[in-house]
């Protein structure tokens, strides 16, 4: 069996893929990955996956604050994805399969207080004119706690954007509990 390049660009034997219609190995994969984000009063600890619907194969994974940068976990998928190309990250959907999905413990974001740009914005450009590849699915564990900045229309501006959105139910006390570790209660 060869070597395959996985997010940090290490070689790394193939991992077997999971069934493209588990979602809960999926969502529980994307919490697994939230817990490796460090604790903090200022943001979620999200975790996020992208993965190749077609086959099941994860191309990246993703965690809050796993990147320099104040990164998302959506947006250190893409980044990741973007650097094994060595493309910009406004490129990133020119790479995708065509039937990339993104799982994500929470409501991707809708605005970022940081000046970053939103995570909805990041995964709506991997669609890009009408074409057919980029992120066309987002499977999420819960909607965004309005802690931050209030309701989160990311779900809502997805949808006008002809991505489906769908909620993994069942991850909600957990997804949560990570989440706001570090928040004061």
């Amino acid at each position: 069996m060869g070597l395959t390049e996985f997010n940090d660009g290490n070689p790394r034997p193939p991992q077997p893929s999971i069934d493209p219609t588990d979602h809960e190995t999926y969502m529980r994969l994307a919490l697994d990955q939230a817990q490796e984000s460090p604790p903090k009063p200022s943001n979620f600890r999200v975790g996020a996956l992208l993965v190749n619907a077609e086959d099941g194969s994860i191309l990246a994974r993703g965690y809050t604050l796993e990147l320099p940068g104040n990164t998302h976990a959506e947006q250190c998928c893409l980044i990741k994805i973007a650097q094994a190309h060595e493309l910009p990250d406004e490129r990133v959907g020119e790479v995708l399969p065509g039937n990339t999905v993104l799982y994500t413990t929470m409501e991707p974001c809708n605005l970022r207080l940081s000046g970053n740009l939103p995570c909805v914005d990041r995964i709506i450009r991997t669609t890009g004119k009408g074409g057919k590849g980029g992120i066309r699915k987002v499977y999420l564990g819960v909607k965004e706690p309005e802690v931050f900045v209030g309701e989160n229309k990311g779900r809502t501006k997805l949808e006008e954007y002809g991505i489906e959105v769908i909620h993994v139910p069942g991850f909600e006390e957990d997804i949560l509990r990570v989440a706001t570790a570090g928040h004061e209660k």
